[in-house]
């Protein structure tokens, strides 16, 4: 990849599009294909592609299990990616570096081990979970089943009318039988970014842990979870150019050390008998049976072309085509951005409503002219029910989103409004 120094965003955004052949696509009636929708998952470069086509087709093997030359090879494969993965965070050591098979899981495992720990890091009855009202559900549903099983208290953070976390009664949330707080550093559906620095500080200041919901952050900014301060982080593959069926669930090592299995199976296990089981020591604990391996190689990819374009390079063109696209949203006669209307701490998601015309009906007038975005909740219903909707329009961008696509955004809106005559 040839990065292009002076330009605005530190990298050439048609050079990178050369990476991703799908974007090259023409879609029904020969429209081009403008892809709106990275929040919902990024597409993936050829050199992802080509890593996982050329492990499966020379190097296909189980993993730590076959002692021949094949399976030597996929154990370093599936061991190298693991390496990437970590050197990609800032984790402090590989060992950290879970594998599961999406962000869901990995929010899933952390809620399912703090209910079957014992010792201080157990969550029961009197305890207190703290998450926010702009979950994705995956980081809402996992809390409640946790509280009902267990018998702890669920409370959240609200969301202001600009679509910023209050945190203006976080001490008074955050308190001393508070054991967990669990809060999206990017939401997926309002694009904001959250203040994590206060809220760390106060959890750990009363005892809590911190579990961190990175899966839009992780593509979008430079992370270091070394100097981050949370406990956890979850982010998934499919939305930072990797290959989906694979996760990562980051934790620092005392805590994975001293929490149980999330599964039992295979390759998790230190010695089986017929009376009892002992437990592997971390990654291998949480990582019950086959794991994903080409996926794995290809997130190790991933994260090599991610590293390669710069993710502070990354970081610019969000911002940039995201204020692009705020300018442009905003000229649209009854459109409302549901979120931040400034590209200041924000991701590069946008949720929005077309007035007299359902959101499904705008994504669909906007497919016709080849424009990919999404319509829905995007799993964040309690983000819609506070602001008084039911659905919204989402558009979504990356590192290889260009002007011209938003000017075709724009143009597809105006359209709309002109078919649907509103």
């Amino acid at each position: 990849m040839t990065l292009v120094a002076g330009q605005e965003t530190g990298y050439d955004v048609a050079r990178i599009r050369e990476d991703f052949p799908v974007l090259a696509r023409r879609m029904a009636d020969d429209k081009a294909l403008v892809y709106l929708d990275s929040a919902n998952t990024s597409h993936k470069p050829q050199q992802v592609v080509d890593a996982i086509a050329d492990h499966y087709l020379l190097h296909n093997a189980n993993v730590a299990r076959a002692m021949h030359q094949l399976g030597a090879e996929a154990s370093e494969a599936f061991e190298t990616g693991r390496d990437k993965v970590a050197a990609f965070i800032g984790a402090p050591s590989r060992d950290e570096v879970v594998f599961t098979k999406n962000a869901s899981e990995a929010l899933n495992l952390v809620a399912r081990v703090l209910g079957d720990a014992t010792g201080e890091h157990a969550v029961g009855a009197g305890d207190e979970i703290v998450i926010t009202e702009m979950e994705h559900h995956s980081n809402i549903v996992p809390w409640q089943q946790l509280r009902d099983r267990n018998g702890a208290t669920l409370r959240w953070f609200g969301v202001t009318d600009e679509g910023r976390l209050d945190l203006s009664n976080l001490d008074e949330l955050v308190n001393e039988r508070t054991k967990v707080v669990s809060v999206t550093w990017v939401s997926n559906m309002l694009g904001t970014i959250n203040p994590l620095a206060p809220i760390i500080e106060r959890a750990h200041a009363v005892g809590a842990l911190v579990v961190v919901d990175g899966s839009q952050a992780v593509p979008q900014i430079p992370v270091d979870v070394s100097t981050l301060g949370a406990d956890f982080v979850a982010f998934t593959g499919h939305k930072m150019v990797g290959p989906t069926g694979i996760g990562v669930l980051w934790g620092r090592y005392d805590l994975l050390a001293q929490l149980p299995p999330f599964l039992g199976g295979g390759e998790m296990i230190e010695t089986v008998t017929m009376d009892r089981s002992t437990f592997a020591a971390p990654p291998s604990r949480f990582e019950a049976g086959t794991p994903p391996i080409a996926q794995a190689v290809g997130l190790g990819a991933a994260a090599d072309y991610l590293t390669a374009v710069g993710m502070e390079n990354v970081a610019a063109h969000e911002q940039a085509i995201t204020a692009y696209a705020l300018k442009g949203l905003q000229t649209v006669e009854g459109l409302r951005v549901v979120g931040p209307s400034e590209a200041v701490e924000r991701g590069g998601a946008i949720s929005f409503t077309v007035d007299g015309v359902h959101p499904h009906d705008v994504s669909q007038v906007l497919d016709s002219l080849g424009i990919a975005v999404r319509a829905g909740h995007h799993c964040a219903k309690p983000a819609h029910l506070r602001f008084g909707v039911q659905s919204t329009t989402r558009a979504s961008f990356y590192l290889y989103t260009t002007e011209a696509e938003i000017d075709a955004l724009v143009d597809g809106i105006e359209r709309t409004r002109r078919f649907f005559k509103v």
